[in-house]
């Protein structure tokens, strides 16, 4: 697998670790930033990691905020995303079983390592089940571009 990973400043801290969880997993990570934890904005790592995922079929993402919140909202807008706002091993599972999630988001302000490398783990392990999910996982699709 690989990853494009994202944070603004109220996510970096976390960054690194989360880094090194799927590099010692074996996956490739790419880095898209910030460098530093001077203040930046979220939409425009969301922007950066959302393109990257989109443009590169059967890569995925992750986005750290704070909340995770706003990066998800901002990654959403972006035509082929569908990134979740996860918040333990569980919704990181369905949002890859159910929803064929390409983005992991959470936020550094409310998840700590153990519950985000849990998380990393039900996010890459899960395959996307197909069947009765496939019309809606398309339904979701279809209304982006129904703007």
């Amino acid at each position: 697998m690989k990853f494009y990973i994202g944070s603004d400043h109220a996510g970096f801290d976390v960054k690194a670790p989360v880094i090194e969880m799927l590099k010692a997993r074996g996956y490739e990570v790419i880095d898209l930033g910030p460098e530093n934890k001077e203040r930046v904005d979220y939409p425009d790592y969301a922007k950066k990691v959302s393109q990257a995922v989109a443009r590169e079929k059967d890569s995925y993402g992750i986005l750290i905020c704070g909340t995770g919140i706003g990066m998800s909202i901002a990654a959403n807008k972006i035509d082929g995303i569908r990134a979740a706002h996860c918040h333990d091993h569980y919704t990181a599972q369905m949002a890859r079983a159910h929803n064929d999630a390409n983005i992991l988001c959470f936020g550094e302000r409310v998840s700590g390592l153990g519950v985000i490398e849990s998380m990393i783990d039900a996010f890459c392990s899960t395959p996307f089940e197909g069947g009765r999910h496939t019309g809606r996982v398309e339904k979701i699709m279809a209304l982006q571009k129904s703007l």
